[in-house]
């Protein structure tokens, strides 16, 4: 006779072999056959009854363990940059287990919220209880959506604020999180869509009054998954750090480094100087020093510090405020080049001969102390023959060096033509409530150019130095426009009455040519947007391709650590090709870099979006006011559905629909990117000047709606339209006649279907 294992000795071989758990796997260890199998069947239901084991799927397991392959739900990486998820699935009494993710080299980067298919292994004497590999990623996140609740009577809807989406969400009564009428809520999708109906949401996370002051910016914040709070761990490794002294560092503190800022700048991480060259090898010629701030011995690799950091890639800019990359203690204090106060940094020493061209330079890493931290304004009155009382004192030994130092980089500059695009920026200024007061364009001033151009040489340098130690980097890249994209900007031009130049390798001083041919002209707006818009966007990568814009072979970004995840990639590797010191670039990230440049590339684009959404929002706010108002405007852009106009006053775009032009209907010629009307013949295209009303704006969305009045200077020509039966189709039959052919053919149809066969 067969011997029946006993209850222990079954729970242990299934431990043992979690994926041998049927009940013939169980039978076949065993070597029990037969009849025998009915006190098998018998014991495995009795350990089932128990709570020892559950079957699932014709198989038997542990209940308070997870299966070897399970679905798990992705976890927001921990403090230490590790990856957990939990289980979807979990049946047992006690503790849920902890599951570590083993991340592949080959497999998809996983995000919090993502399902996976993974095989498990059970791990001992560790915090975590398994760890899992990934085999498959399982559909896509939970769609999320922010949005204005509006409470009903058996639960409520959701209207989003996302101006591209035009659906609201349904939320039943439970799944309303207590959220209050017209309140800002983030919810995610419950359940599959319907096929009908609005699609359900659930409640996840109640925002505050949308309208409260300055919730604008966090609108943006949250839609984007921007990180908006330190950890505990970060703010402590923060608070922590001390003063960097002398040891190991070059004394610069005797020389007359200033910082030039915006008036309301909070941080200063760039300083400079300049001086004529004493060598009578170099006639002419100029000493530009640059010193930044030395965020990398502060922010060590593997710190809680670094892996924020990381995690946010940038800092981003809002008009009401600042979601700074590095806690305020370092970005507002430690690494800030304050007036007065001794600070790290890493200078760069240049060499440059009369026509502006880099003949050398040397790198160091030094102490610091800025004789002064001014901004653009004062600078540019005192050198245009105003200064202050606190400028004047360092207007001949410090600002006009500076100038004439940047009379020779304007020379380089115009020999190398970078892009010369001449596109004014908005300001759009607060009161203390978070209302819009007013919106404006920035002055352009020398001393804006004068820094940009000692950024871009310090750049260029950092770049240059790291290829000849052969030294890991991050680029800053920004390819040549796509030939499509050239096509378009070709044809804006010829219906400008210009050219471009076509059948060469192109460059920028043919864009240039563009531009100049279009300066001073009704045109020279709509050529430089459509020139920006051809461009390429840059990007950050090991791998050197130039950057086309500037016109600059080698180009790496140095000069904004505090504020670019970036720069403090270069600053470790110029520590670390210079032996400075063990804070510098380590082997693990050099072999990451790759990952990081993707990563930090899509952080700057998450950043550049929330802010422009919060200037759209800022903008519809402040016109809301003005709705019923005639504004002058161009045609920036064309679409199936509408005209986008770009309104004179304020910079803010709005839509035309095309349902609101006239009484007609509108062929759209994507080619050509032209609407015209089918009985008038009325042509729109980018660039015409218009005349509009402002029909509607909404500050929670940022959307503009406008009515469109005249083009270039005329009225719109009334379209045939309307007819007894309603509105003309675009062949001009009457929707009857359309009618009564589609039943004639569904009835035709019909006989074809239901004709039978003869015997």
């Amino acid at each position: 006779m067969t011997r029946i294992p006993s209850k222990a000795e079954i729970l242990d071989w299934i431990s043992a072999h979690p994926t041998q758990t049927s009940k013939r796997d169980i039978a076949k260890a065993f070597g029990i056959k037969g009849a025998d199998r009915i006190d098998l069947k018998r014991l495995l239901k009795e350990l089932e009854a128990e709570g020892h084991l559950q079957k699932r799927n014709k198989s038997y397991r542990d209940p308070d363990q997870l299966p070897p392959v399970t679905v798990l739900l992705v976890k927001a990486p921990d403090a230490d940059g590790d990856l957990f998820a939990q289980p979807l699935e979990w049946h047992g009494e006690g503790v849920e287990p902890l599951v570590l993710i083993v991340p592949s080299a080959a497999g998809p980067a996983l995000g919090a919220g993502d399902r996976i298919l993974a095989r498990l292994t059970k791990i001992t004497g560790e915090n975590h209880h398994y760890e899992a590999r990934l085999i498959r990623r399982i559909g896509s996140n939970p769609k999320r959506v922010i949005g204005i609740f509006r409470r009903g009577a058996e639960g409520g809807r959701i209207v989003p604020i996302d101006k591209a989406s035009s659906s609201e969400w349904s939320v039943m009564g439970d799944a309303m999180m207590g959220a209050r009428d017209g309140e800002l809520v983030e919810a995610e999708q419950a359940g599959p869509k319907a096929r009908m109906g609005l699609p359900r949401a659930r409640v996840v996370e109640r925002l505050g009054d949308p309208s409260a002051p300055k919730a604008v910016s966090l609108i943006a914040i949250h839609q984007h998954g921007i990180p908006d709070d330190f950890p505990d761990k970060v703010i402590a490794e923060a608070d922590a750090a001390k003063p960097m002294g002398l040891k190991g560092r070059e004394d610069l503190r005797e020389m007359p480094l200033i910082t030039i800022d915006p008036a309301d700048a909070r941080d200063h991480d760039d300083a400079c100087y300049a001086h004529a060259d004493d060598d009578p090898k170099n006639p002419g010629g100029h000493i530009i020093w640059v010193a930044i701030a030395d965020v990398a011995a502060y922010v060590k690799p593997g710190s809680a510090l670094d892996r924020e950091a990381r995690k946010r890639g940038n800092s981003s800019y809002f008009p009401d405020r600042v979601v700074p990359m590095l806690p305020d203690h370092l970005s507002g204090d430690l690494c800030s080049l304050h007036e007065g106060v001794p600070r790290a940094c890493i200078a760069v020493r240049m060499q440059v001969d009369a026509g502006g061209n880099l003949l050398s330079h040397r790198f160091l890493r030094g102490l610091m102390r800025s004789a002064a931290s001014l901004h653009y304004g004062e600078v540019q009155e005192a050198m245009d023959g105003n200064p202050s009382d606190r400028t004047e004192a360092f207007l001949e030994p410090v600002i006009k060096p500076l100038y004439a130092a940047y009379g020779a980089l304007k020379k380089a500059r115009a020999a190398r033509e970078p892009l010369d695009l001449d596109l004014p920026e908005r300001r759009i200024v607060l009161s203390e409530e978070g209302e819009v007061t007013s919106v404006a364009f920035r002055d352009r001033l020398d001393a804006h150019k004068l820094i940009e151009e000692f950024m871009i040489l310090a750049n260029v340098a950092a770049a240059e130095t790291l290829i000849k130690k052969r030294s890991p980097l991050l680029f800053r890249v920004h390819e040549e426009p796509s030939p499509e994209k050239l096509e378009a900007l070709r044809e804006t031009a010829q219906a400008a009455g210009l050219s471009l130049a076509k059948g060469q390798v192109l460059q920028t001083r043919h864009l240039n040519a563009l531009l100049n041919g279009a300066a001073g002209t009704d045109d020279a707006e709509l050529i430089n947007i459509s020139t920006l818009r051809s461009m390429q966007q840059a990007y950050y990568t090991p791998e050197n391709y130039g950057h086309f814009g500037l016109a600059l072979r080698n180009y790496a970004h140095f000069t904004s650590p505090i504020r670019r995840y970036a720069d403090l990639i270069v600053h470790r590797s110029l520590i670390a090709s210079h032996g400075w010191g063990d804070d510098g670039l380590s082997h693990q990230e050099a072999e990451g870099l790759e990952e990081t440049a993707t990563h930090i590339s899509q952080t700057e684009r998450r950043s550049m979006i929330a802010e422009r959404d919060t200037t759209d929002r800022y903008l519809a706010s402040y016109l809301s006011e003005r709705v019923g108002n005639e504004f002058s405007g161009r045609i920036s852009g064309l679409a199936r559905f509408g005209a986008f106009v770009k309104l004179d006053e304020t910079g803010a775009d709005g839509l035309v629909p095309v349902r609101s032009i006239g009484r007609e209907f509108f062929h759209y010629d994507a080619q050509a990117n032209t609407l015209m009307g089918a009985d008038t013949g009325l042509m729109i295209s980018v660039g015409q000047r218009v005349t509009v009303r402002l029909t509607q704006a909404a500050p929670v969305t940022g959307g503009l709606e406008l009515e469109l009045l005249t083009i270039e200077d005329e009225g719109l020509p009334k379209g045939h339209g309307g007819t007894r039966h309603g509105r003309r189709s675009p062949a001009g039959r009457t929707m009857k006649r359309k009618s009564a052919k589609s039943k004639h053919k569904a009835a035709k149809l019909k006989r074809k279907v239901e004709r039978k066969k003869r015997k």
